[in-house]
């Protein structure tokens, strides 16, 4: 895989990967691709960088790791490809969506609608052992995507954070609540989403939050129809 950072970001992220640790993580994940199958592909790695430039972020959605099963993980947390049946998590966050803002529930899993809108949609640790979830955790990539919070904290406009769960709440210390916004909830897992995940209406919590800070809302609807997705 290439490990080079799409532009905007590598102007704010250059110092991080020069850093020792981000050498022993590609090392690490590249021996990992040679000798296991590992999500998502390699070119999908930093996806969601890619989907969404530093200068048009306007919401962090946070997830954690990867999905694990086959064909699953694209790089956007949370996102499957057209065609995908839908993760429980995802079918959640769209039961949530629909009772929120009573946006109709898509017939495909594809969050690249809200990435094009500016909703960087982050997971924490950003490739997974096919099969083992949290396999790739502790390996660096933590760190690196704290860096990327830290960038987005730094930037001139105001950013909503979409902290799901107990592990993205915990970020929550390395954004200036000055400046930005907070959405907390429980994770949309099947584990906890009755525990505080349904009924948070976080979506538009999260447009009343941007609307606030003289920012449009976000367009959270998704084509019902994965042909119509691009």
């Amino acid at each position: 895989m290439s490990w080079e950072l799409p532009e905007s970001w590598s102007r704010v992220l250059d110092q991080e990967c020069c850093q020792p640790y981000f050498e022993q993580l590609r090392r690490f994940v590249d021996a990992q691709r040679q000798r296991h199958q590992v999500f998502p592909a390699a070119e999908d790695t930093f996806r969601a960088l890619e989907w969404t430039s530093y200068d048009r972020v306007r919401v962090v959605l946070l997830g954690q790791d990867p999905y694990h099963d086959q064909g699953q993980a694209h790089g956007l947390c949370f996102s499957v490809p057209p065609g995908v049946r839908l993760p429980p998590s995802l079918a959640n966050i769209f039961r949530e969506l629909h009772d929120d803002l009573g946006c109709e529930v898509p017939g495909h899993g594809c969050l690249t609608a809200w990435a094009r809108q500016g909703v960087l949609l982050l997971n924490t640790v950003l490739t997974v052992r096919s099969h083992q979830p949290h396999s790739h955790r502790g390996q660096g990539w933590e760190r690196f995507t704290d860096a990327v919070i830290r960038a987005v904290n730094r930037a001139p406009k105001p950013v909503v954070f979409m902290l799901w769960g107990g592990p993205a709440r915990k970020k929550a210390a390395l954004i200036d609540v000055d400046r930005h916004a907070i959405v907390q909830t429980a994770h949309p897992s099947p584990l906890s989403a009755r525990r505080g995940f349904f009924g948070s209406k976080p979506f538009s919590a999260a447009n009343r939050a941007l609307q606030e800070r003289g920012q449009p809302p976000i367009d959270w609807r998704l084509a019902p129809d994965v042909r119509s997705v691009k």
